[in-house]
């Protein structure tokens, strides 16, 4: 009788998991999607709101006059949002309010160690702001003893009355970061995604909310280019033939695969991969390790409901000027028009 009880259970096991397996399998994804940088802004002057986000991992590195060349010319957004990485002992809250001082006041911060997100605006619009909330998630690793923390952290707010969210991440693998920058690691910054995207606000929202309608998720998520050596990987890059690298970047085939960032959109990757340079240079890595240079630094955003919000890009690229890290930075220029029909 055991015997008998035992095989009905393999056998249902082996349904369960087939039938698992097919509905994985039938699943639709939309992966990322692919927008086109429009110069010249599709709504004609008339956006309701127009956000400048900007990543960089400083790489316990700061020049106060790569930070004015990194936010001294947004002065014409309404927002400008930036996630910073590996930050160093410095207080770079005070840094940035100088460098913005003519344009912009800070409008809120959310810190975790040298894990580091900023949203300011113009300096009247404290009025527009409401139901700010800040939160943080950590995925461990070892950078804590270095003050690398790895993880998220992110604000939600409502502005002008469009509900959105800004996460500044920085992946890595659990035990040794070493590590992380392996392919056979992808699977390691997958989770990690999923799981900080699941667990931001978790403890403080209310479960009957509505969802963020406008998501910017930016960072160094530290997804890489596989499946090809670094010197065919660098001699198409100084033929300014790179486009032909992006079918080999990790995250949009992990994005394919339905596995991280359904859903969201992000620029054509038309600029150079911005990891890993010699500091000081716009050489790529030279060290033993030769790494394959890959876009490491991503801003990706999310609309909950285009007829809602209609979005237009109009910028998506590397500021190639800035040599004090081993990064290069990356900004996206994004306008909203709100449907008011709608």
């Amino acid at each position: 009788m055991g015997n008998w009880n035992t095989t009905c259970a393999c056998k249902r096991s082996k349904l369960m998991r087939k039938q698992m397996d097919s509905m994985n399998h039938n699943t639709h994804h939309e992966g990322i999607r692919t927008v086109k940088v429009n110069k010249v802004c599709d709504f004609s002057g008339n956006s309701d709101l127009c956000i400048c986000a900007v990543t960089w991992n400083m790489n316990g590195q700061v020049v106060y006059e790569d930070l004015v060349e990194l936010v001294g010319s947004n002065s014409k957004s309404d927002l400008l949002v930036v996630g910073l990485q590996e930050v160093p002992r410095k207080n770079i809250a005070r840094l940035l309010e100088t460098a913005l001082v003519d344009t912009h006041v800070l409008l809120g911060e959310a810190i975790m160690q040298s894990l580091q997100l900023y949203v300011f605006g113009p300096r009247n619009s404290g009025l527009s702001i409401k139901e700010l909330k800040v939160d943080k998630h950590s995925v461990g690793g070892c950078g804590g003893l270095i003050r690398r923390k790895k993880g998220a952290v992110a604000i939600r707010m409502s502005y002008n009355g469009i509900q959105m969210m800004f996460i500044s991440c920085h992946l890595s693998v659990w035990i040794v970061v070493i590590y992380a920058a392996h392919a056979r690691n992808v699977e390691e910054r997958n989770s990690q995604c999923r799981h900080i995207s699941h667990n931001l606000f978790s403890k403080h929202m209310n479960p009957y909310s509505r969802p963020a309608q406008v998501t910017v998720w930016l960072g160094d998520l530290n997804y890489r280019i596989q499946g090809i050596e670094t010197h065919p990987v660098r001699n198409l890059i100084q033929k300014n033939l790179h486009k032909f690298l992006t079918g080999k970047d990790q995250l949009l085939q992990e994005a394919e695969r339905g596995q991280v960032f359904d859903g969201y959109c992000e620029g054509t990757l038309t600029f150079k991969p911005t990891y890993k340079y010699d500091v000081g240079s716009s050489d790529y890595d030279t060290s033993y390790k030769v790494r394959v240079p890959s876009w490491t630094d991503r801003i990706l955003f999310k609309i909950q409901d285009m007829e809602e919000i209609r979005a237009s890009l109009h910028s998506y690229e590397s500021v190639d000027d800035i040599h004090s890290s081993d990064h290069k930075p990356v900004k996206a220029h994004l306008c909203l028009k709100v449907n008011e029909q709608a």
